[in-house]
């Protein structure tokens, strides 16, 4: 088997009783990601957004440049999640601060990522302006049979309606196995964390009830619930109304499990701000991901990408992401967020 089948072949070695006898289990291995592309708006105004208060439409000169290497760099970062072991780009990733398709056909097109002919999933949102979340996927991998988008309808103190992200659902095969994947972008913190925390607890709600629908059809689906969620894996959207575990032995039934808990309580966050980490680019997965059945597809362990390209070498914001504008320039970097992922393996011998 060679890496054109699109997986990598790993190799497990184990003692077996008294003998120590070595044995050899083969495993399929795939990386799942998501990723803030940082307002990735192309440089056509559109009348119905008002995309015209985006960087990229911010910027005075050379935007179109701008916008090609915006591109480059965030392709090149996806391309890297996860090849240093699984020998390939990811199955699938989430994405999110994007304006519309077009930004992601281009994105998908670049010279690092067309090899893997990536599909997408996309629908646009009502969201003032015009951000969005999408699905790529490599389509020898993963088929899509099922997409809807999920209104999030939350109002501000004077009980006007603010227009924020869809919520995207996509049902489909993982090679043969049936999975659902969820792709959030919750509300910000916008006004403070307090004042803003019911908008998070509505999305939250809202992730909840698609969880439950498809629990309802079946208990054991293998849910994916993926994005930037402006939340921080301890607070109460997350630990409250998802009630997700960091301890896979106490994840029951319908339950989830969060890996990124963990990362959280050593320190680590995937966006920075005055001096502070927060972690609020997270992949949790349903209780069946975590089973030992080991001819279908389950979590392996997860991550937060933080390769050192990632990060401002030196000046204000040493050690930070590296974003790509600032003061109303092009940096020529990536995001303000790190990107995050999982693996998911299944034994094929």
């Amino acid at each position: 088997m060679t890496y054109s089948n699109l997986w990598l072949i790993i190799l497990f070695f184990f003692c077996i009783g008294k003998t120590h006898a070595q044995q050899e289990k083969l495993y399929k291995i795939h990386t799942i990601a998501f990723y803030n592309l940082e307002n990735l708006f192309d440089t056509i105004n559109d009348p119905n957004k008002l995309d015209e208060f985006s960087p990229m439409m911010a910027l005075k000169t050379n935007r179109s440049k701008a916008y090609k290497k915006k591109i480059q760099n965030m392709a090149r970062v996806l391309a890297d999640i996860g090849y240093d072991v699984t020998h390939n780009k990811p199955a699938i990733i989430g994405v999110s601060e994007i304006e519309n398709r077009v930004v992601l056909e281009d994105l998908i097109n670049d010279s690092l990522l067309n090899d893997k002919d990536y599909g997408i999933v996309h629908f646009d949102s009502p969201d003032a302006r015009g951000i969005d979340v999408g699905l790529l996927y490599q389509k020898k991998l993963f088929a899509p049979i099922q997409t809807s988008k999920h209104e999030l309808k939350i109002y501000d103190d004077s009980r006007k309606r603010v227009h924020t992200r869809d919520q995207l659902l996509v049902s489909g095969y993982l090679e043969e196995e049936m999975i659902h994947i969820i792709v959030n972008h919750w509300p910000s913190r916008r006004g403070g964390e307090a004042r803003s925390r019911p908008k998070r607890i509505a999305a939250a709600k809202l992730n909840k009830y698609l969880i439950d629908s498809l629990q309802v059809i079946n208990p054991y689906a293998k849910v994916f619930i993926m994005g930037d969620l402006n939340d921080d894996p301890t607070n109460t959207s997350i630990k409250n109304i998802l009630k997700a575990e960091k301890d896979k032995k106490k994840v029951r039934l319908k339950g989830i499990y969060n890996p990124f808990e963990n990362f959280y309580k050593n320190g680590l966050g995937t966006t920075a701000y005055r001096d502070a980490w927060s972690l609020f680019d997270q992949i949790m997965v349903t209780k069946p991901l975590l089973e030992k059945d080991f001819s279908s597809y389950r979590y392996y362990k997860a991550g937060i990408y933080n390769k050192n390209y990632l990060f401002h070498k030196d000046g204000r914001y040493k050690g930070y992401p590296f974003r790509s504008f600032s003061s109303g320039r092009f940096t020529n970097g990536f995001s303000d967020h790190l990107p995050v992922y999982m693996y998911v393996i299944k034994t094929i011998e």
